[in-house]
């Protein structure tokens, strides 16, 4: 165990330090952000900082001013269904979510933030309060290595119900899944409104091109239910492949239209370009 937590600290830290910390400070600084007043508009502010209501009753322009928040409380939540188990190439979607969570981590206690973790299945598995500190990230990789969870399904609808219930401030919350579920559309507008939330997609890429490998005994990670298939069927492949995209278009309109960023990683990708990049677009 020590072995393992001390190799994902040093891989992590050492991306964390060298490519992300600029990255996460510029993505997500001003993101925490508490109103302090209001004043007369001055040339160059943003016209998007304007208060109309102030406006209108003064007939002048008057723009909000606000103050960055000191800290940022950054929330993982992170699924741990039965189906992340699988991989087929480098690693499996768990392994790569743990080291996606670390660097996420790390980046967070550079800025001097605080990191809190919910680990779900289709149930609340156990949450860890926000806190600071090495030490408080090396707790969070073991858990991560080491986590059982009690139940395999997935409902990310009751991750973001709990996080608003048990985080009151606002916070920057990344959801970090294989998102193999649906139904959550309603719970993430809502949890957006409140929180800053990231969504982080790990797939595996057999679970989008099956080969022509013949006939497969397969096990849903998640129930249990065992199958038979005949891989060597064009029809079968085909129908995996149009209910995935099916999927990948639900996940990017459900994300598009609560406002909320996304990216998706395969399991065989460098997941540091991909990371870079949904920060530089945030930056934007």
């Amino acid at each position: 165990m020590i072995k393992k937590v001390r190799k994902i600290e040093i891989k992590t830290k050492g991306i964390s330090n060298q490519v992300f910390a600029g990255n996460y400070q510029s993505a997500f600084k001003g993101r925490g952000m508490a109103f302090t007043e209001v004043r007369e508009y001055q040339f160059g502010d943003d016209i998007r900082s304007i208060d109309w209501n102030v406006t209108a009753r003064f007939n002048h322009p008057y723009v909000k001013i606000f103050e960055e928040e000191r800290e940022l409380t950054v929330m993982l939540l992170i699924d741990v269904s039965g189906s992340n188990s699988f991989g087929t190439h480098h690693q499996r979607k768990e392994e790569m979510i743990t080291e996606i969570s670390a660097v996420l981590a790390f980046s967070a206690i550079k800025n001097n933030d605080k990191v809190g973790v919910v680990f779900f299945s289709d149930r609340i598995e156990k949450f860890i309060s926000p806190k600071k500190g090495t030490s408080h990230i090396l707790r969070i990789i073991r858990e991560l290595i080491d986590f059982k969870p009690e139940n395999r399904g997935t409902d990310i609808s009751a991750a973001l119900k709990y996080l608003r219930n048990i985080i009151k401030k606002k916070s920057v919350t990344f959801l970090i899944s294989d998102m193999q579920d649906k139904g959550f559309e309603d719970a993430l507008s809502i949890v957006s409104g409140k929180h800053d939330v990231v969504g982080i997609r790990v797939f595996d890429e057999l679970e989008r091109n099956m080969p022509a490998a013949g006939l497969l005994k397969l096990k849903d990670a998640e129930t249990g239910k065992v199958m038979w298939a005949d891989a060597s069927s064009e029809d079968f492949r085909k129908q995996l492949r149009n209910w995935q995209q099916h999927h990948d278009d639900y996940l990017r309109k459900t994300f598009r239209k609560a406002s909320v960023d996304y990216t998706h990683i395969a399991t065989h990708q460098d997941y540091v370009p991909p990371l870079i990049g949904l920060f530089r677009r945030r930056m934007q």
